[in-house]
């Protein structure tokens, strides 16, 4: 019967058919995603947020920076914004920060030996054959696993820095660090989950409007003049 319909008809009949097949699976989608989007009653997150609140108990210094920034803030004052699988740039390399390299005394063992830690190296150069030490305008979160393979966990272009981490435990890296918008500066937290490579990205909702970018790492790296320099 229908090809009995003017071909405008049924070039319209296939399109309707087109929509209601996208429509569906674009709900499905939607409802897959909804599924395992976090809440705040999902125990994942409130083990999140106790994470946090344990970096910031353990992190006082960076937390006291800020707050001259800010103002007082707790863990609870940390969104979720997104929470995403990682895909690390894995390499066979050594963790080439040796004793005797003067970004050493930051580098973040893992509690159980399972290497190291790296977030410094990529943003401060400090070499022997560098006159004075500098900035890099780009930030990287760097795993040394003790097998002798690298992984780049995470990275940030110039609207941002890692300014600190710190191992929750063998299997959990926190990152916390700042991301710059247009109207300032945005205290942020990275919970990296090792096992399964996923990261959850809070920000603070409290930001600073004058602050200085390299004002917590010039004053973390104390064995690097980086007084002269910006990002």
């Amino acid at each position: 019967m229908i090809d009995n319909f003017p071909y405008c008809f049924r070039i319209l009949i296939g399109l309707a058919f087109l929509w209601s097949v996208s429509s569906c699976e674009s709900s499905n989608s939607d409802s897959e995603n909804q599924a395992v989007a976090l809440t705040p009653e999902d125990d994942e997150l409130k083990m999140l947020q106790s994470f946090l609140e344990v970096g910031l108990g353990k992190e006082v210094v960076w937390k006291n920076h800020w707050k001259s920034e800010v103002g007082e803030f707790l863990s609870s004052d940390f969104n979720l914004v997104q929470s995403d699988s990682i895909n690390p740039m894995e390499m066979p390399e050594k963790n080439p920060i040796l004793p005797d390299d003067p970004l050493y005394p930051y580098q973040l063992p893992n509690p159980n030996g399972n290497g190291t830690m790296d977030i410094y190296s990529y943003k401060v150069e400090a070499q022997d054959a560098i006159d004075q030490p500098f900035l890099n305008p780009d930030s990287e979160v760097v795993w040394y696993r003790e097998d002798g393979m690298k992984e780049r966990l995470l990275f940030m272009g110039p609207s941002g820095m890692f300014e600190e981490g710190i191992w929750v435990n063998a299997e959990t890296f926190l990152v916390f660090g700042y991301f710059q918008e247009e109207s300032g500066y945005r205290p942020m937290a990275w919970i990296i989950d090792l096992g399964e490579h996923f990261v959850h990205r809070f920000e603070l909702q409290k930001k600073s409007e004058q602050y200085q970018p390299e004002s917590y790492i010039n004053q973390k790296i104390k064995k690097v003049d980086l007084s002269l320099n910006g990002v």
